[in-house]
């Protein structure tokens, strides 16, 4: 779709020979008008809730809130935190999950800690965990998660093979030593409290947070978890939403110095929104053209085009 959107551009913008915007300015105006569309998709989300609730919103294909809540969950992600340290755990950043977050849907937390350590070889059959210094049979039942903490990825228990070698549903250690955890199968959810609320329920046995009702506060990068108990890496999984990928179109010269649009770079980055985004997405960028090139005709025609559009979305 980017190169679409491009041509488009610049085909508006030359037509009345108003400029000519380089391909490193289009990335950066891309960027923009990709978040501006992204942040509205919850305003509309909220406006349609409200909507429904006065009894002003259709069903069926009419029913507009089910279709933003299908392109906010194209952006949703379900990973495991990583652990920090001193019962905090980071949150979702490119880093750490590979992703900034945009907000913070849901934290589950596994209700049991079962063991934990570290394999001491890659069995020569697949899908298996391998540890001579466990005591599987006495710690683990079948169903269990097991979650490798060195890559964060986890696999469940088939079976167990012995004291020191677990069957899985997937081959999650690929070298050694490689760090791992398990847990009961079972999530609670986390709450998010405020600051000043952990501390009213921490005052009391009778509201303070436990493995089956966690809570959790956000303070810069980090997730803290209540009980404090709650320590172990990959005992807690998020689901949030991230933000959208930066795009970006790319490029080859051809001889006469012209750039030629190229999809087969490995920077090349395509737009996350859906199609019908893309007449918004052309008046955005032609908004910020104009005013890069000092054109307000460019801008007025923006802005007209995205006020019928937010006419006939109303």
């Amino acid at each position: 779709m980017i190169n679409s959107v491009r041509n488009t551009v610049l085909s508006i913008l030359n037509k009345n020979n108003y400029g000519y915007i380089s391909p490193s300015d289009f990335n950066l105006f891309s960027k923009q008008a990709q978040m501006d569309l992204f942040n509205e998709y919850f305003y509309q989300y909220n406006r349609q809730i409200n909507k429904e609730n006065a009894r002003s919103s259709g069903t069926g294909y009419a029913d507009i809130t089910k279709g933003i809540e299908e392109v906010i969950d194209m952006f949703s992600v379900t990973s495991y935190m990583h652990y920090g340290a001193s019962n905090k755990f980071l949150l979702p950043s490119a880093t750490t999950t590979g992703d900034d977050y945009y907000l913070i849907n849901k934290a589950l937390v596994y209700e049991k800690f079962r063991t934990s350590g570290a394999n001491t070889s890659v069995s020569g059959t697949p899908n298996e965990l391998v540890d001579s210094t466990a005591t599987f049979t006495a710690t683990v039942a079948i169903g269990d998660i097991v979650v490798n903490t060195t890559t964060y990825t986890s696999a469940e228990v088939i079976s167990i093979v012995s004291d020191n070698v677990l069957s899985l549903d997937a081959d999650i250690f690929t070298a050694t030593p490689q760090d791992y955890s398990i847990f009961l199968s079972v999530q609670n959810e986390a709450e998010k409290v405020n600051h000043s609320k952990i501390t009213m329920l921490n005052s009391t046995s009778f509201t303070a947070p436990s493995e089956i009702f966690p809570v959790y506060t956000e303070e810069g990068i980090l997730m803290s978890l209540f009980p404090k108990t709650i320590i172990e890496p990959g005992r807690v999984v998020a689901q949030y939403i991230r933000y959208p990928k930066e795009p970006k179109w790319t490029y080859i010269l051809l001889p006469n110095g012209e750039p030629a649009f190229d999809s087969t770079r490995s920077d090349y980055q395509d737009f996350e929104l859906t199609l019908d985004d893309e007449v918004s997405l052309v008046t955005r960028i032609l908004q910020y053209a104009g005013m890069s090139i000092r054109e307000i005709q460019i801008v007025q025609f923006a802005q007209a085009e995205e006020q019928q559009a937010n006419q006939t979305e109303a």
